[in-house]
């Protein structure tokens, strides 16, 4: 019986932190800029509740010129798997202790990705990154809010 009641315990702590990582952001945001050539232009945020806008401007859906009818604004709820997978990469960059600006100045054609996190504790952490270069764990970010643009259910509302 002691040996039950221990399991459950252990159990629910391990619960009840994994729950408390996911709730760290009260609001993750992105944006990624254009460049000189078919670069996607979107911004997206992301709730704790795993609500998400995106908002689609330009070269989202296709290469083509004609995709432009695609663009708009879209809601959607983002997967828990895919909220989870995003927040531990998140917390992995520790990214308080990350600089607030990334960039080659030396290339003037280059997209500039724009990342900000909101914590529950009410500071916020801005990174800009010129040439989404910054470090190898936020390049992987980057692309993980290119893939939430069609690996998720957006439904336009815009």
């Amino acid at each position: 019986m002691k040996y039950l009641l221990s399991l459950i315990a252990i159990m629910l702590l391990i619960n009840c932190s994994t729950n408390k990582n996911a709730a760290k952001y009260d609001l993750i945001e992105y944006e990624a800029g254009a460049c000189y050539g078919f670069c996607p232009i979107f911004k997206m945020k992301i709730n704790s509740d795993r609500t998400a806008i995106f908002e689609a401007e330009r070269f989202n859906f296709s290469q083509d010129r004609d995709s432009q009818e695609k663009e708009g604004i879209f809601k959607g709820t983002i997967t828990e798997e895919q909220y989870n997978r995003l927040v531990s990469m998140l917390n992995s960059l520790e990214p308080k202790d990350l600089k607030d600006y990334y960039g080659n100045e030396n290339v003037s054609d280059l997209p500039t990705s724009h990342l900000t996190l909101k914590f529950q504790d009410g500071t916020i952490k801005k990174i800009e990154d010129y040439g989404k270069h910054g470090t190898p764990n936020l390049e992987k970010v980057y692309q993980f809010f290119e893939d939430l643009k069609t690996n998720q259910a957006w439904t336009k509302i815009e």
